[in-house]
């Protein structure tokens, strides 16, 4: 798929994500990304120098090295962070970047973004769980700090009390085993959520485990979403209703907005695709009281 060691000299277009090795091998989201941008790069012959990080130093030692030693054409930033150093950085370094994922991007000074609503979905999760009489909604996170995160929770909360329903966030990472923690935390509390929001695949997944060891019924005593549509999704038992986002679509707009930066023409507003609701048989109506 184009993937290289970080050795090659030019041609390549640089992505560097600082998260656990081990979720690349089951969460589909980033090879569905880097099939898209590999499809669109391939008729330039770009290819993708995919490196994989523990933390966020790291992230930034890269960007450093390969600059010192002109390793790739351009950069793609994702997962922006509150008051990110990423993008400023690549600037002073004079390293071409695409900003992705952020409705705003406060910080990416001159980088082109691709901008992702965060807000209208998660209105629309809260606008279609309260039609199916759900009171109490939780929302299983990934990692605080994410902008897209903030943006969510805030969103949710408002959403929520425009509809009269309760709304609980607790914090993930994305994995399977905290998708199950966090679920098990939930529905042992005191008034547990008649619904459940996953922000990945991978973490409703365990949710879902969690529930059925506490012989929780999915659906009938709890109703589950996943944010991404998987084949993961698609296997479960019971399906996932899931919030789907065409994320291979999402590689080819991020792939063109940096063949125009390379190319020195003038920044196209772009979006990535917007999430849809995706209903299958992991959602319905609230247990009754």
């Amino acid at each position: 798929m184009g993937v290289y060691p970080s050795s090659v000299a030019s041609g390549a277009i640089g992505l560097v994500l600082a998260r656990p090795t081990r979720l690349l091998a089951v969460e589909p989201f980033f090879m569905e990304l880097i099939a898209g941008l590999e499809e669109t790069f391939v008729e330039r012959d770009l290819s993708i120098l995919l490196h994989v990080v523990p933390d966020a130093e790291q992230e930034l030692a890269t960007y450093r090295r390969w600059a010192a030693g002109a390793v790739v054409d351009a950069v793609v930033v994702m997962n922006l962070v509150v008051d990110d150093p990423r993008p400023a950085l690549l600037e002073g370094l004079g390293v071409p970047t695409v900003v992705v994922g952020a409705l705003d991007a406060p910080g990416a000074g001159r980088a082109p973004v691709v901008r992702t609503d965060h807000e209208a979905p998660v209105r629309e999760v809260v606008q279609r769980l309260a039609a199916l009489g759900h009171r109490r909604v939780a929302r299983v996170t990934g990692p605080a700090a994410l902008l897209h995160t903030v943006h969510r929770t805030r969103t949710l909360h408002e959403a929520a009390e425009a509809l009269g329903v309760t709304a609980t966030v607790a914090e993930g990472d994305y994995t399977e085993r905290s998708g199950a923690d966090v679920t098990r935390r939930l529905l042992q509390g005191v008034h547990p959520p008649t619904a459940i929001v996953y922000d990945n695949d991978v973490m409703a997944l365990g949710g879902l485990a969690a529930a059925a060891e506490l012989g929780v019924d999915v659906p009938e005593d709890l109703s589950v979403v996943a944010w991404d549509d998987s084949t993961l999704c698609r296997l479960a038992t019971p399906p996932l209703t899931v919030m789907a986002v065409d994320v291979h679509r999402y590689g080819c707009i991020v792939a063109a907005a940096v063949l125009e930066l390379l190319d020195g023409r003038p920044a196209t507003p772009r979006s990535s695709p917007p999430a849809r609701w995706l209903e299958r048989a992991s959602t319905g109506p609230a247990p009754r009281a």
